[in-house]
């Protein structure tokens, strides 16, 4: 193929999903007009993509994980045994969008689901035209695969069989659907094709696709290739681990760790990963969305504005909350519970981590005494740890900051969003070697989880197993969007928790398709099981 520098396609114009015409065929209730490419169709008209602006569009996909706390996040966390969206009298309620979640009682209509759908669709069609665009520029097109195997892993695990469609097919063709096998396959092909000719990670290419977020990310494909791989008939397993898939979690994990630019942050450090000077605080930072004083693409506000109170020092929206079994599931000394930055707590007020029983405001002016905080009501605001999901006050539910608020900027925040940590490489190596991976460098999975429980102030443990191992991903990678995932391939994510009683279904494993894309796109049929 004869590539140039910038590559024509054709333009045909219609009327469809931001996730659509690129990607699902379907219908808008905005009306907005997008272009549908193809480079069978050129007669209406075309348009030439510029490769580096084009992947710069696919890297801008990923800000929407960030800044809502909604859509793709909220799948990943609301669904699991560590956040929950309670209804206030009636703030939050959102007609259940949030307590559906959790309770695992959503249907082919939640908005939540609708919205993840077309982001992570969206972003793979970004990253496919991103790979069309850059021609023979080797490292533009490992990086637009990367960004294609990124978004497109999120749909294989949200949703099981995948769309995929390419630049070149015709404007009115339906997407072609891949089983659930075969996405993941495709999603390898691409990372590893990536993770070949992409450069070698540098403290100053953290917000980039490098060689190590290709390894970190291959190491997850493995290590769920099991759930990916399972029967459609059985979707929640039980799911036998292949040797040689946990080998090569192992193998990309240590490609990772081979890399001395990465290392735990020192005992007493934990939350420099998420403070507003991460870019220089961190040394865990493998793949990140960069936010600076100019700019905050991938905003981290509503992580802390969704949980704080209205009469905390940032004046938040007073929402989602931890589950008190997952709190208590901390040691008293284990930092990632709790801290008190001293260049944030004695000026607002505000802890890191969890924040339970009386809470409080930045001392009066000439003063060093914190000042006890009160509800609206003008009683102590004192956070409880029990709530009430249908049906709560202001006042219950723990609250959890992990992105620190910087005391003279938070609503300009300039944390850097992660998306990829070292500290998750370090517990898949633990894990995948559990399941039965050989590590040629001769670590254990108890060594590994000890090093990482005695470098964040935990006790050690005499063993470490699969139960154990999926606690310690809990309590390390906590509000960072990976628990449903987690405990799907542990095989707890069915299993009742807090204010969802009942054991659910197994077909809860997998979120339904949209039912708008349904209907514009015959190819997804049938629907998943249970919908």
């Amino acid at each position: 193929m004869n590539f140039s520098k910038y590559r024509t396609i054709g333009l045909l114009t219609a009327t469809v999903l931001v996730g659509g015409a690129g990607i699902n065929g379907c219908t808008n209730l905005d009306d907005k007009v997008y272009g549908a490419l193809s480079s069978t169709d050129a007669k209406q008209g075309s348009i030439t993509l510029d490769p580096t602006a084009t992947l710069q569009g696919a890297y801008q996909a990923l800000n929407v994980i960030a800044n809502s706390q909604g859509r793709t996040y909220a799948l990943e966390e609301h669904s699991s045994d560590e956040m929950m969206g309670p209804t206030r009298g009636t703030d939050w309620d959102d007609f259940g969008v949030w307590r559906k979640l959790h309770q695992h009682t959503w249907d082919s209509q939640h908005t939540e689901v609708l919205n993840a759908w077309n982001d992570m669709n969206t972003g793979a069609f970004r990253a496919t035209q991103a790979v069309y665009a850059a021609g023979s520029n080797a490292q533009l097109v490992a990086q637009a695969r990367f960004l294609r195997g990124f978004f497109t892993s999120y749909i294989v695990d949200l949703f099981g069989r995948t769309p995929v469609r390419q630049v070149t097919d015709a404007a009115d063709a339906n997407p072609q659907v891949l089983t659930r096998q075969a996405a993941s396959n495709y999603v390898i092909s691409d990372l590893r094709a990536a993770f070949a000719v992409l450069p070698t990670y540098t403290k100053a290419t953290a917000n980039v696709a490098t060689k190590e977020a290709a390894a970190a990310m291959l190491a997850k494909m493995y290590l769920n290739r099991a759930v990916y791989n399972q029967n459609p008939s059985s979707p929640a397993g039980p799911y036998t681990f292949a040797k040689a898939d946990m080998d090569s979690a192992v193998y990309f994990s240590n490609q990772v760790i081979a890399n001395t630019a990465f290392a735990l942050n020192a005992k007493g450090k934990y939350f420099d990963n998420f403070h507003w000077d991460n870019d220089q605080r961190s040394s865990e930072m493998i793949f990140t969305i960069q936010n600076t004083s100019t700019a905050q693409p991938g905003s981290v506000q509503n992580r802390y504005f969704m949980t704080e109170h209205y009469n905390q020092y940032i004046g938040a929206w007073n929402g989602f909350t931890t589950l008190a079994d997952f709190y208590n599931s901390f040691e008293a000394n284990d930092e990632r519970r709790s801290a008190q930055p001293s260049d944030l707590t004695p000026i607002t007020g505000l802890t890191a981590g969890f924040q339970v029983g009386q809470q409080y405001g930045p001392p009066a002016a000439g003063t060093t005494a914190l000042v006890p905080l009160k509800d609206r009501s003008g009683n102590p605001l004192v956070f409880t740890p029990n709530v009430n999901i249908g049906l709560a006050n202001e006042v219950n539910g723990i609250r959890v900051i992990k992105y620190l608020p910087n005391p003279t900027t938070y609503n300009n925040p300039t944390n850097d969003y992660i998306l990829l940590r070292y500290a998750d490489v370090l517990l898949m190596k633990a894990e995948a070697i559990a399941r039965g991976g050989t590590d040629p460098q001769g670590q254990t999975a108890t060594t590994i989880v000890n090093n990482l429980r005695t470098t964040r102030g935990a006790t050690t443990l005499a063993t470490v197993d699969l139960t154990a191992i999926l606690a310690e991903r809990g309590r390390e990678l906590y509000w960072e969007g990976w628990r449903r995932s987690d405990a799907i391939r542990f095989g707890t994510f069915l299993n009742p928790v807090d204010q969802r009683p009942t054991k659910s279904p197994d077909t809860a494993v997998l979120f339904p398709f949209p039912q708008q894309a349904i209907d514009s796109n015959p190819n997804l049929q049938p629907q998943n099981a249970g919908y």
